[in-house]
């Protein structure tokens, strides 16, 4: 590690003027960035703490009809406060790294960041959820660009996702043993007037929505209906823990997984 100084502001307000600070960078649970700094990948003259914004934390259901949750809230807070509401989502949530991470880590950090192998990516992907921060609300097929690519301008944070609540919805992960990150993982989620499916841990290109299986459970939502898609390997993850090859048969394999669980 190495000397920086620490922001702690507690409104949204006063965090964007401590982001205006030259080479400032904003810190929320701290779970990817606090490696990052001591690998030394990263060396901000300042860290802005948003853990201590009470605006941007909870879980509520809004006016209409989305959940919405604060981009401070942790994991274990969405894990136990969604559950009535989204239990597609509060699954995600109880799974996500182990206890330390979910009592740290935050939705808003992770959806920022943007890793590959995130969980929440999947979800705001495939609710079609949107993304709000302090200046605008992004929808999720605009704000996704690549891995740890986003439409997140300087200075700009997530204060809040609103997730539109699906009739039905799952989330089907292959773990990483040692990361506890997804090899891949897939989340679908029906809806009255269609299916949304995104896939996470699997593409070079971050995560992406799998558009043929989609049109393929809205016509007949069972897994049968997706048994003989397949996704371009090309684009795949190829790594010391699985080729593109592997990645891209365990794709399948997880939708349909998540297609037998919703349908009981």
């Amino acid at each position: 590690m190495y000397n920086f100084d620490v922001e702690r502001p507690k409104t949204v307000a006063d965090a964007v003027n401590a982001l205006a600070t030259d080479e400032a960078q904003p810190m929320s649970g701290g779970q990817t960035l606090i490696p990052t700094l001591k690998a030394r990948l990263a060396m901000p003259s300042v860290l802005v703490s948003l853990s201590g914004i009470d605006e941007m934390k909870g879980v509520r259901k809004g006016d209409d009809g989305r959940l919405c949750i604060g981009g401070g809230t942790t994991h274990a807070t969405v894990a136990a406060e969604a559950a009535a509401d989204f239990p597609g989502l509060a699954g995600l949530a109880a799974r996500i790294g182990d206890p330390a991470v979910r009592n740290r880590g935050t939705i808003g950090g992770s959806v920022a960041n943007n890793d590959p192998s995130a969980c929440y990516p999947a979800a705001v992907l495939a609710t079609g959820a949107t993304v709000v921060t302090n200046n605008r609300e992004i929808a999720a097929d605009d704000y996704f660009q690549g891995m740890f690519a986003t439409a997140l301008e300087e200075g700009e944070i997530v204060t809040e996702v609103k997730f539109p609540i699906p009739q039905a919805s799952h989330y089907e992960k292959h773990i990483q043993p040692a990361s506890r990150f997804p090899l891949v993982a897939v989340f679908v989620a029906k809806f009255a007037d269609g299916v949304r499916v995104a896939v996470t841990g699997a593409s070079e290109n971050g995560v992406f929505r799998w558009t043929e299986a989609e049109a393929a459970l809205g016509g007949a939502f069972n897994s049968d209906t997706v048994k003989g898609l397949t996704v371009d390997a090309a684009d795949m993850i190829s790594d010391l823990h699985g080729s593109g090859a592997y990645r891209a048969h365990l794709v399948g394999v997880m939708t349909r997984r998540a297609v037998d669980a919703i349908n009981g």
